[in-house]
């Protein structure tokens, strides 16, 4: 078979398509076409005598099986392909077909258009069949005006409600829906309204800074919860923020934070390196309840929270660690090493605070063990504090 062309058509939701002379002369001299459901029943009445349509249904491994043997498809999609839609599926999974794209309005764009709302400064993101991920790195960063696409289960109403529970009040919300069609319709709204609404599918987001939140570098150790009766079960500042810079965040995705307790470490670097996946384990179970309350009240949505024995859980349910900080090893040290190394990955680095000599020693020498090199060892001494020793290796 030669190349094989898709040839991809943005389109809105109306069903009195504009078209170009160009894509309605591709359009009548097409053989096969594809496109969602709705899609289908858009463009219907254009197709020519005779085509043959294939429904874009999940799972798509089908749909793509049926693509395999023919050497052009005419595919319709919604508003922009290549905006987190399907032109950039069928360049993954059709790396070697040829692609030509027909851009429409993506939906945010519509959106800005019917709110009369500049969008230079917009951060578009997506939680589409996704997590909340990109959407709580956005809001982290303070953006003024972020885009966001929806699904049936992270609506509106939801993104409000994750707003509001992560103290993020500081937003207006611009809600469309049915963009396009004859039914649709632009809403403005505080988030506590739009929290409690429902709303037409499919609709979009533009959420809009009312003030700027604050957002800390060095968070106070007494501005966190603690354990009760144990406020100095906490890494100090100082040491938390240079134990940070040892672990080389702005080049890592993922990170461990070993031993918890109140998630100062995690939530402090979650604040300065939001793109960071973290997972933090932690035994105690009040210290569950910490970490939820901490992260609710610094803004920090998104830490993966595991209550559990770190040495006894099964670690290959999380992402493997590029860097791994040390905060709690119930004198296991050596064993925890160890453990760590079966899953860092390549590259990866390990951060220990040492409070004694001998837990010092006894890191140095786990470490040679797994053949793994310390690089790196800063002494600090914080208020009446006794010294700590924070050791990097590699």
């Amino acid at each position: 078979m030669s190349e094989q062309h898709f040839i991809v058509i943005g389109i809105s939701d109306s069903h009195n398509q504009f078209f170009s002379p160009e894509i309605r002369r591709i359009i009548m001299s097409g053989k096969v076409f594809s496109g969602g459901k709705r899609h289908h029943q858009i463009v219907d009445s254009l197709l020519p005598p005779g085509a043959e349509w294939i429904d874009v249904t999940v799972p798509l491994e089908k749909v793509f099986i049926r693509y395999a043997s023919l050497p052009e498809i005419v595919v319709f999609a919604s508003g922009d392909p290549l905006f987190y839609g399907y032109a950039t599926t069928l360049q993954r999974e059709f790396p070697t077909a040829r692609i030509t794209v027909y851009p429409s309005f993506n939906s945010l764009q519509l959106l800005a258009h019917r709110l009369l709302l500049p969008y230079p400064e917009m951060i578009n993101v997506s939680v589409t069949g996704r997590t909340w991920k990109n959407l709580d790195t956005a809001l982290i960063e303070n953006r003024s005006v972020i885009g966001v696409l929806t699904d049936k289960k992270k609506t509106p109403a939801a993104i409000a409600q994750r707003l509001l529970y992560y103290g993020y009040d500081n937003y207006v919300m611009y809600v469309g829906e049915c963009l396009g069609n004859e039914t649709e319709r632009v809403r403005t709204m505080t988030l506590s309204e739009a929290a409690e609404k429902d709303f037409d599918t499919p609709n979009c987001v533009i959420l809009q800074m009312t003030e700027q939140r604050r957002r800390f570098f060095g968070i106070p150790e007494n501005q966190f919860a603690h354990l009760e009766g144990r406020s100095n079960m906490i890494t100090k500042m100082p040491v938390r923020l240079v134990s940070l810079s040892m672990l080389d965040l702005y080049n890592r995705n993922t990170m461990w934070d070993i031993g918890y307790c109140t998630g100062s470490v995690s939530i402090e670097a979650q604040l300065q390196f939001p793109h960071l996946e973290i997972t933090a384990f932690e035994r105690r179970e009040e210290s569950k309840h910490l970490l939820e309350e901490n992260c609710r009240r610094f803004g920090v949505p998104g830490i993966q929270g595991v209550t559990a024995d770190f040495m006894t859980c099964d670690l290959s349910s999380y992402p493997a660690p590029e860097a791994v900080f040390i905060g709690g090893h119930g004198g296991r040290l050596d064993e925890m090493v160890k453990r760590i190394y079966t899953v860092l990955c390549p590259g990866g680095v390990i951060v220990f605070n040492s409070v004694s000599a001998d837990s010092c020693q006894t890191f140095i020498e786990a470490v040679d063990r797994c053949g793994g090199n310390i690089v790196t060892t800063h002494i600090l001494k914080v208020d009446a504090h006794n010294s700590i020793t924070i050791l990097k290796a590699v």
